[in-house]
């Protein structure tokens, strides 16, 4: 009888699985966005990494960071998808990412009177910061998210990422480069038209 009260009070103490993965839901969906593309992909890709992760709770409850931990399972199921995916021949382009965040309506206006919009500005920004680092590799898109959006170091995220450090350098700094590039092309293709 006194065994089965401690069990319970320890458990009781220590929080399940569940409770911490759905604690890193809304962290994990927003990174999720930036690397599938859109809110469907990342909620698809989150709920696999959910699966793959379900199927050993012990590893990631014990694991110092889980954060950390739940993230490389998303990196590796978006990685995964993105490569499925690619074999598939596409129908349509990314016009319908763009028009998502085109739509103001009057939050819009108000926007442009220098106030609050509603969000739009914001939203459009976020749109925008998909695009860009859908068109870097997954490690690239994985170190710069980490890095520059998490506030990790190198270090950590070359850990996080298992990756030596140099590799997780070499990968943010490719791709910084080329979202430079991406933008300066963009720059010029608006100040041509």
């Amino acid at each position: 009888m006194a065994d089965a009260r401690a069990s319970s009070a320890s458990s009781a103490a220590s929080p399940t699985f569940d409770e911490v993965f759905c604690g890193l839901l809304p962290r994990l969906y927003r990174r999720a966005v930036m690397m599938a593309g859109s809110r469907q992909s990342a909620e698809d890709v989150v709920h696999e990494a959910y699966l793959k992760l379900a199927a050993r709770p012990q590893r990631f409850l014990a694991h110092p960071e889980p954060y950390a931990y739940a993230f490389t399972a998303v990196l590796s199921v978006a990685r995964d998808t993105y490569r499925k995916d690619r074999r598939q021949v596409l129908v349509e382009g990314m016009e319908g990412v763009e028009e998502a965040g085109a739509g103001g309506g009057a939050g819009a206006v108000s926007g442009a009177s220098g106030g609050w919009d509603g969000g739009v500005e914001r939203r459009q920004a976020e749109i925008e910061a998909v695009r860009l680092l859908g068109r870097l590799s997954h490690r690239q898109a994985g170190i710069v998210i980490l890095v520059d959006l998490d506030g990790y170091t190198i270090d950590q995220a070359a850990k996080i990422m298992k990756v030596h450090r140099g590799t997780a350098a070499r990968h943010r700094a490719r791709a910084l480069d080329r979202l430079r590039a991406f933008l300066v092309e963009s720059e010029h293709g608006q100040a041509g038209r």
